[in-house]
């Protein structure tokens, strides 16, 4: 694919008079050589016009299209200094290095130097001897570096990675934040140019309105890089992940980066990646020493490192050329920073790959990312009124500690979080670590701070000149000064200058903080309740939707059935986006699928539809055997499991959890034992790629797998498997060559068969025995409470008339509910946790009798039958004995014509009959003719009787409903039956008017029985 033309256009500020550039030369061209170079690339002569032109820039490139030539070169066009913000150490010392070698005066300031070396450079920069001077943004906080700023001869503001400017960025960093108000108070609005891999429109505009870029040319490069082959492997567990990386890795030449979520998980890689590969890898995150990772980065540009393993998190940068791959063994948290990183690999534009190790679990470390991110509103609170309560000044605890001081479950990055909030809602300050110097801040325009002083305060003043000496131009900042400094300019010894300073803070124009040594926060208003604090919660909870969005683009990049660059484009807004040709979905070798580009639809029979893919050597019918077995295991876990039990199910594993579950009892199971679970897996992934199946999260980071419309179609043999389907060549052939002995009518789905879906056991409950198919969607939104009087009577005459099996499956549904709702207050849980709407649903179908009936009910864990089991069946026999005694009589009654007085004694106060055993299918998963009949001790206890007991006690209907948990018409039918059991009922217990007068009339009708 050619590369596509650069585009440039410019922002709708108003249109301004270029600044005029003093040139060293009018010929960019002639300045290549100085960089090893012949020619320009893509995009980046019309960058170097536009500077050349005075005109600011934000320029949008991928990784390893040269962006860093668009502001060097320039730099060497022009007289001055050009100061380069970058937030990549590494990557900063790399082209500073490189920068060096070529005869380009270029140095850096950032940690990595000692104090002397850094005053040496700022010396260096502020006497003109430097053409490029790279910084880390957090030096705009450091007075010394402002003071060399303010001397030097400045021509060129250059901001690398710019997206860290936005808070829509992947890698937002709050110190980029103070670029704008940097490049205006103390370089006077300087040309800038503004640089990055990955933004879309949105961050676009955010980078150029908090730069205050004038009228910005704005150039977006083509994103695609044509010498990179994007792949996906799908693995279900890390030991799958690992099994991959390893015959991956053994097959590569070259150097590469392998990118981890978590700096836990590079240390991991790290540990056992040499000895299984004897490849030589180092790892590269954060928490290491500097010195460690000096070390680690030199060796791996030396070429003494195979590998190295760093956390995406940390988004490193290495400007090494001929890195051939990149592996990310867990997904970002977007496809910015996916793009950005892989995009590390062929920067020499020779041909590279780029691998993502999909795991769908992988999510939930993203998914805590963001939820400590974008902490919760009771967390904020927590922080805020846990720092009020501190009495120091500064307060220097660690995040840790106050996490454990608060007691919450976020990570200590929603402690950070939080305390950001806090600081921007002007409550206190974050303190970045002070090397034992304090603050001094006055916020005052005034020409002294001596005028709000008396005379003869003679002390103070004699400090607050001395602040102000150290403040000079700086005002409205926080200026870092050593105490003994201070007091050496104030005349007076250290203790009394702290403690004048602390009377000085009465002034509302100055503040001071005491020194402190490592990071800590400072109070700055006490008097605000939280509530009161300017903190826009609406408006974080857009921002963390748009996170999860970000991080649902990277799955859908995972499953994608197309072109995986293009996917990428697409999300870029790349209007010359086009496939690829090279990425494991284009190229038709690399072991994928190939296509016939239609449908066969030449001698296809009814009910056998063909396939709208061809295989090579591969017997289509066979195939598309084996795929519906893969989608009917799927049907008869109901949408309960995930990927990989349905997976080990069809395996036809003997692990406990197997038969635990009773799934060694489906049709299903062992039907593809010829296949691993990981290849069974990998089938699963291309079915939900092509849409057969999807993947959802009925409980929290639980993922399991339903059947789509389309899959029901393709499993009932409706539809043939759709063009979007693809497989390895060698995964068809195996499934293929396994269901050559599979009748086709073995998995025919339900609905075609026309017999009783088969069930399988869930498993055990996270915790308080939850049932973990419980879907919240699927709740009502209320569950009802008693009945109100007024409806009572009316209830009751609907009984009489109803379809009696409708009113037991009401009654049953209704008393489940509050059965629920009463075991998930004391444990306070949500009803759904401890069963299904669904699941109750199909109790109130089902009716089980006894434990045996009753564990064979999807969506009954092992957990629940242990610690509700027992009473839930007692709640049903009871209720199918009143309704039987009472309802049902009644109902029947009114519906024959027959009085009361016809009907024979209620079986409420008698032993129930013994329930004839269910049957069912060959397939089913238990065989239920094996049932034991309920014993006699299982008999429910005489309900009418207890009703009866309770109104002779006093007892009124409203609170014996609350009592039992019965509804108000229930409770009168109760007291019928008694009535005919020969129990003394009173009319008057009705309580109300018209259900005295109903239950007068019943009582009636039996007196003259």
């Amino acid at each position: 694919m050619s590369s596509p033309s650069p585009q440039s256009t410019t922002s709708l500020s108003p249109a301004r008079t270029p600044r005029p550039v003093r040139p060293t030369t009018n010929d960019p061209e002639s300045l290549l050589s100085r960089f090893g170079l012949q020619s320009f690339r893509a995009g980046q002569r019309s960058v170097v016009d536009a500077l050349a032109e005075g005109h600011d820039c934000l320029c949008v490139m991928p990784t390893g299209g040269g962006k860093s030539l668009c502001y060097q070169l320039p730099s060497l066009a022009r007289e001055g200094t050009t100061i380069v913000v970058s937030p990549l150490i590494a990557l900063m010392k790399d082209q500073v290095d490189t920068l060096v070698s070529r005869g380009i005066r270029a140095k850096l300031i950032n940690s990595s130097l000692s104090q002397g070396q850094q005053e040496s450079v700022m010396d260096e920069m502020a006497a003109g001897k430097l053409d490029l001077i790279y910084v880390a943004p957090e030096r705009l906080r450091n007075g010394r570096f402002l003071e060399a700023v303010a001397k030097a001869d400045v021509s060129l503001l250059a901001v690398d990675e710019a997206h860290c400017v936005s808070e829509w960025g992947h890698d937002f960093r709050p110190d980029y934040s103070r670029l704008g108000r940097f490049r205006d108070r103390y370089l006077g609005g300087v040309q800038t140019i503004a640089l990055t891999a990955t933004a879309t429109p949105t961050v676009r505009d955010d980078i150029c309105g908090l730069l205050n870029l004038d009228a910005p040319k704005i150039f977006v490069t083509g994103f695609a890089r044509t010498n990179l082959k994007f792949g996906v492997e799908s693995c279900n567990n890390d030991t799958a992940k690992q099994t991959v990386l390893q015959n991956y890795l053994r097959h590569r030449d070259g150097t590469g980066i392998i990118y981890a979520a978590t700096r836990k998980r590079c240390e991991e890689i790290a540990e056992w990646l040499p000895e299984k590969t004897g490849r030589k890898v180092g790892v590269y995150h954060a928490g290491l020493h500097p010195d460690d990772r000096k070390r680690v980065q030199e060796s791996f540009m030396k070429g003494e490192l195979s590998a190295i393993v760093a956390t995406n998190a940390f988004g490193m940068g290495i400007d090494k050329s001929d890195i051939r791959f990149v592996v990310h063994f867990n997904i970002p948290g977007s496809l910015e920073a996916y793009y950005q990183e892989a995009g590390r690999a062929g920067r020499d534009g020779q041909m590279s790959e780029c691998l993502l190790l999909f795991a769908y679990f992988d999510r939930q470390i993203q998914e805590f990312f963001i939820e400590n991110r974008y902490p919760s509103k009771e967390t904020v609170k927590k922080v805020y009124e846990f720092l009020l309560s501190r009495t120091e000044d500064p307060i220097e605890l660690t995040l840790d500690q106050v996490k454990e001081a608060i007691q919450v479950r976020d990570g200590t990055e929603a402690i950070s979080t939080s305390e950001t909030l806090l600081a921007r809602a002007g409550v206190l300050k974050r303190l970045d670590a002070g090397s034992n110097q304090a603050v001094v801040r006055i916020d005052s325009d005034a020409p002294t701070m001596l005028d709000f002083l008396p005379r003869e305060a003679k002390i103070k003043r004699k400090v607050m000149a001395a602040v102000e000496k150290v403040v000079g131009s700086r005002r409205g900042e926080d200026v870092y000064v050593r105490p003994d400094y201070l007091a050496k300019l104030a005349g007076m010894d250290r203790a009394k200058v702290s403690t004048q300073l602390r009377e000085l803070t009465k002034l509302r124009a100055f503040d001071y903080i005491p020194p402190f040594r490592g990071r800590a926060v400072h109070i700055t208003r006490r008097d605000l309740p939280f509530d009161q604090l300017e903190i826009d919660f609406d408006e974080l909870a857009v921002r963390k939707q748009a996170e999860y969005d970000k991080l649902e683009a990277v799955i859908e990049f995972a499953r994608a059935s197309k072109c995986r660059q293009r996917v990428i484009l697409d999300y870029f807004g790349d209007p010359l986006a086009e496939d690829c040709t090279r990425c494991d979905r284009c190229d038709p070798v690399g072991g994928k699928l190939v296509r016939d580009g239609a449908m066969i639809v030449a001698g296809s029979e009814i009910g056998s539809p063909s396939m709208s893919i061809n295989y090579p050597d591969v017997d289509q019918q066979h195939l598309l055997t084996a795929i519906r077995v893969i989608l009917s295991g799927v049907v008869r876990t109901h949408g309960r499991l995930g990927k990989n039990l349905i997976a080990q199910m069809l395996a036809g594993s003997k692990n406990k959890k197997i038969t635990q579950l009773r799934l060694d009892r489906l049709s299903t199971y062992g039907m593809l034992s010829g296949c691993t679970q990981t290849e069974l897996a990998e089938a699963m992934d291309a079915l939900l790629n092509a849409g057969l199946l999807e993947q959802k999260e009925i409980s929290e980071r639980r993922p399991t797998i339903h059947m789509t419309d389309s899959g029901r179609r393709v499993m009932n043999r409706a539809e043939p498997l759709p063009s979007s389907f693809q497989l390895k060549h060698r995964m068809a052939k195996k499934l293929a060559k396994l269901a050559a002995l599979i009748e086709s009518g073995d998995v025919d789905g339900e609905e075609e068969r026309g017999v009783p879906s088969e069930s399988v056991a869930t498993g055990p409950a996270p915790s308080h025995a939850v049932a973990p198919n419980a879907d919240p969607e699927s709740e009502r939104t209320a569950e009802p409470e008693s009945v109100p009087e007024s409806s009572g009577v009316a209830a009751l005459q609907d009984l009489l008339i109803e379809d009696p099996d409708k009113v037991l499956t009401r009654e049953l549904v209704d008393r489940m509910k509050r059965f629920r709702r009463k075991r998930s207050a004391a444990l306070g849980v949500s009803p759904h946790r401890i069963l299904s709407g669904s699941t109750i649903d199909r109790l109130a179908e089902i009716r089980p009798a006894n434990a045996t009936q009753l564990e064979t009910v999807p969506g009954v864990s092992t957990e629940f039958m242990e610690a509700y089991g027992s009473d839930l069946l007692d709640l049903i026999a009871q209720t199918m004995s009143e309704h039987d005694n009472t309802g049902k009589s009644l109902a029947t009654s009114k519906l024959t014509g027959q009085n009361l007085e016809s009907t024979t004694a209620p079986a409420a106060l008698q032993p129930p009959p013994t329930p004839e055993p269910t049957s069912s299918n060959a397939s089913s998963v238990t065989e239920s003719s094996s049932t034991p009949p309920i014993s006699s001790a299982e008999a429910p206890t005489q309900s009418g009787y207890w009703t009866w007991k309770l109104c002779r006690d006093g007892y009124t209907l409203e609170q014996i409903s609350e009592i039992r948990g019965v509804r108000i018409e229930g409770l009168i039918a109760h007291l019928v039956a008694a009535a005919q059991a020969g129990h003394r009922v009173e009319p008057a217990w009705g309580g109300s008017q018209e259900r005295t007068r109903m239950l007068a009339k019943a009582l009636s009708n039996l007196d003259t029985a």
